[in-house]
């Protein structure tokens, strides 16, 4: 059975781009399966209560329903730590206190200096994740092609911010396995960051699930939706409306004319799903 996840991250509202996310992520895994809601509220001090409850209003509002419980994030501590001492018996992990302008001077944000041959000081320093002692991995995106993980190349990777606060990569990684996530549909921007997880699969020896990668949605000009944009509410009123807005981003049929519920919308697009109808498809603009 396919399962999927959608994994908002409560430090604002849904906007449009998420609520692609949300619609393909769910059609997916409905086809055959069933698409999990999970909350990433690993970064406390962005994460609110009140977007977290805007966000559920929004999906309720689009009939996007998910099984119950909800797995979050911020409770799985716990797992996290087994998932580090399990981590340090396959692969050495060292602190880094390579600053952000120093990362951002390089190719790639690994480290900078000579963090892994002289001790740093935990209290003040990311700990990271030595990979280059692993294979190269090729995984095929169901959309956008070749996905690489290249020991040489993400040769590290942070598994525990400065701030103490477990890091994205490992999270993602270890919470999809536990879900039993078989499919991870999300947006294109988070491609670059599929390499990472790859590594942290193989070091903790899971199998990678499959990966089909949603065009973002952009200002007319191409560049990413505006803060306001981002922090705008969705308007349930017109939910039938955008939701079709939403399927032609998605260059899906369009459902019947006389189909005026989300929930009627959301039926007819999940039996005729066909993500290849979007394949190699990076980005869509936002009509002004």
């Amino acid at each position: 059975m396919r399962i999927g996840r959608f994994a908002p991250t409560p430090s604002g509202p849904l906007h449009l781009g998420s609520l692609l996310s949300a619609v393909g992520s769910w059609l997916d895994a409905n086809r055959d399966g069933v698409c999990l809601l999970r909350i990433d509220d690993l970064d406390t001090p962005r994460c609110k209560a009140e977007h977290e409850a805007a966000i559920r209003q929004a999906l309720e509002a689009f009939a996007l329903e998910y099984p119950q419980p909800t797995i979050r994030q911020s409770s799985r501590g716990s797992a996290y730590e087994l998932a580090l001492a399990q981590l340090a018996e396959h692969v050495p992990l060292f602190h880094c206190d390579c600053t952000r302008r120093e990362l951002a001077a390089g190719a790639d944000p690994c480290c900078r200096r000579d963090c892994r041959l002289t001790r740093r000081d935990p209290a003040n320093s990311a700990l990271r994740a030595d990979l280059r002692g692993l294979s190269a991995m090729h995984l095929q995106d169901r959309s956008l092609g070749q996905i690489s993980f290249d020991p040489e190349h993400q040769r590290d990777v942070i598994v525990r911010r400065r701030d103490g606060i477990i890091a994205y990569h490992l999270a993602c990684v270890v919470d999809d396995a536990a879900q039993g996530v078989t499919d991870v549909v999300r947006g294109a921007d988070l491609l670059p960051s599929t390499p990472w997880q790859l590594g942290l699969h193989q070091a903790l020896a899971l199998r990678p699930p499959e990966y089909l990668h949603l065009p973002l949605v952009t200002e007319a000009d191409g560049q990413k939706l505006a803060k306001s944009r981002r922090s705008a509410p969705l308007d349930a009123t017109a939910a039938p409306t955008v939701l079709r807005q939403v399927l032609r981003w998605l260059k899906q049929k369009d459902p019947p004319a006389d189909i005026t519920s989300v929930a009627g919308l959301l039926s007819v697009a999940r039996s005729q799903w066909e993500p290849q109808r979007f394949f190699g498809l990076q980005s869509v603009m936002l009509d002004r």
